[in-house]
């Protein structure tokens, strides 16, 4: 009986001792690279738990070839994406076939140009361009009156239509020099896409951020979900921080205009922010706005257009849409910060 017992307990010992060799200590795997003409950083916990998993050089290959498909979609730098070729189809009322993703993202620029009562608009890129924040040659100085009015001509969302019937996507345009461009809320979408990618391999824990744009899911290594902090508006890159805010199944994106401008020959300096109503770059106290929603790419976009309209605007639309943001705005040599309700209820 003893035998029995104790051959009981030697197997149960030696079992225990097997499980525990084959468990592996989780760990934080990190990858970068480079894309849509900024850097992407990923953090992915690697708990053991998953089979079959891709090592780290093999998910970053797929990494690869998922952000360079958004780009072969949607990038206006590239000569030969979807994007170029619509931007240079001139037919009106007629369908220009498109990706789903593609058709995708620019549905959710529509809804989000009612959202922010016009300030999103994906239309703008002859303006952008004209101002010298596009793919043309960067401008040194403000374009002439003339110069805006006939560009402005072919601006405007109503001259864009999606369209799906039959599993086709296809995009029309109402006006033959209708250019769009998807930098405000291409990159967020690209985020998506790739932590999407990595639920499909099994992982639930990870931050993926493009230029600036995140999206968070589960816990980081120490077990409490991903902190991103708010940088300070400094005109110096960064390392000031305003305020941290947990990031759990969210998507996380800021604008501002105290980086990306240029000055004129006057020393007037123009942020790369255009207004489609006033049809040149924004003038206000606002230095930076993020906004943290359900997608990246919402973010993303809500950034954008949130920003144009300037924070008294852009607050009382926040209450209204129920938006969680965070403003810092300038106030003569001082920051102030304002955030909506829905904001301080993640803080908390």
């Amino acid at each position: 009986m003893k035998t029995k017992i104790l051959s009981t307990w030697l197997f149960s010992a030696a079992f225990a001792l097997l499980l525990a060799a084959c468990e592996k200590e989780s760990r934080q795997v990190t990858l970068e690279g480079k894309t849509m003409g900024t850097t992407y950083h990923v953090k992915y916990i690697d708990d053991g738990l998953v089979d079959n998993l891709p090592n780290p050089e093999k998910i970053q290959q797929q990494i690869d070839a998922v952000l360079k498909e958004v780009n072969n979609q949607m990038s206006t730098y590239q000569k030969d994406s979807q994007i170029s070729a619509f931007n240079g189809y001139n037919h009106v009322n007629s369908l220009f076939t498109v990706s789903p993703d593609f058709a995708f993202v620019v549905e959710e620029a529509i809804r989000l140009n009612k959202i922010t009562e016009g300030a999103l608009d994906i239309t703008v890129g002859p303006l952008v361009n004209l101002w010298g924040f596009g793919p043309d040659k960067r401008l040194n100085k403000e374009p002439t009156a003339e110069q805006i009015a006939e560009r402005s001509k072919s601006v405007g969302i109503e001259k864009l239509a999606v369209e799906k019937s039959d599993h086709k996507y296809g995009l029309i345009k109402y006006e033959p020099n209708l250019y769009i461009d998807l930098s405000s809320i291409a990159k967020g979408f690209g985020v998506d896409k790739v932590a999407r990618h990595l639920e499909t391999l099994g992982l639930h824990h990870y931050l993926v951020e493009i230029g600036g744009e995140l999206r968070g899911k589960g816990k980081n290594l120490h077990g409490k979900p991903w902190q991103i902090a708010i940088e300070k508006p400094t005109f110096a890159q960064g390392q000031a921080v305003e305020t941290i805010v947990p990031l759990d199944n969210k998507g996380f994106a800021t604008s501002g205009n105290y980086r990306n401008y240029f000055e004129d020959e006057q020393g007037n300096r123009l942020s790369h922010i255009i207004d489609p109503k006033q049809l040149k770059p924004i003038q206000h106290n606002l230095a930076s706005i993020t906004v943290i929603a359900d997608t990246s790419m919402t973010a993303d976009g809500l950034s954008t257009g949130l920003f144009v309209l300037g924070p008294e605007k852009a607050l009382e639309v926040a209450e209204r849409e129920k938006l969680a943001i965070f403003m810092i705005i300038k106030n003569g040599q001082d920051y102030e910060t304002k955030m909506s309700s829905e904001f301080e209820k993640l803080t908390k």
